[in-house]
């Protein structure tokens, strides 16, 4: 099932453009814009087609919106134009963040285990060399002992 940029943006968003009847205690207080993704898609074109800041000012303006929305706006549809890229690849499935950390972990267990019994051979060479030099420092003592 192939989703469009517009269905992403308003997936992502929870904006569907639809507004809720109002009742209750707080009907007659003023209500939160909701931006269908079409039109959310429309602005962010327009302003990214304005050829002058006057132009983008202007827009701003009469929709009534601020540049953190445009910024959003762009960032969201911009996301989700690289997961349909991805989503489109054929080939191997897209990995995600916790997959590439998964893997980063094992990685870097299985260079540690590789270092870990490179220093514990070390070790056992470095305990049996000590012995050696032990036994051949007694058995040099014996010889250089004089008889009584």
């Amino acid at each position: 099932m192939t989703m469009s940029i517009a269905d992403v943006i308003a997936a992502r968003t929870g904006q569907d453009g639809t507004v809720a009847a109002p009742d209750g205690p707080r009907a007659g207080r003023p209500k939160r814009r909701a931006f269908t993704a079409e039109y959310k898609l429309r602005i962010v074109e327009e302003y990214d087609n304005a050829e002058s800041p006057r132009e983008r000012a202007a827009l701003l303006r009469r929709e009534g919106i601020y540049t953190s929305s445009i910024s959003e706006w762009r960032r969201i549809r911009d996301a989700a134009a690289r997961e349909e890229i991805t989503e489109s690849r054929p080939g191997r499935p897209a990995r995600n963040a916790a997959d590439a950390e998964n893997e980063r972990l094992r990685r870097e267990n299985e260079k540690l285990a590789a270092e870990l019994a490179r220093t514990k051979a070390a070790l056992e060479i470095v305990g049996k060399a000590h012995a050696l030099l032990e036994l051949l420092s007694e058995s040099a003592d014996s010889e250089k002992k004089p008889k009584k």
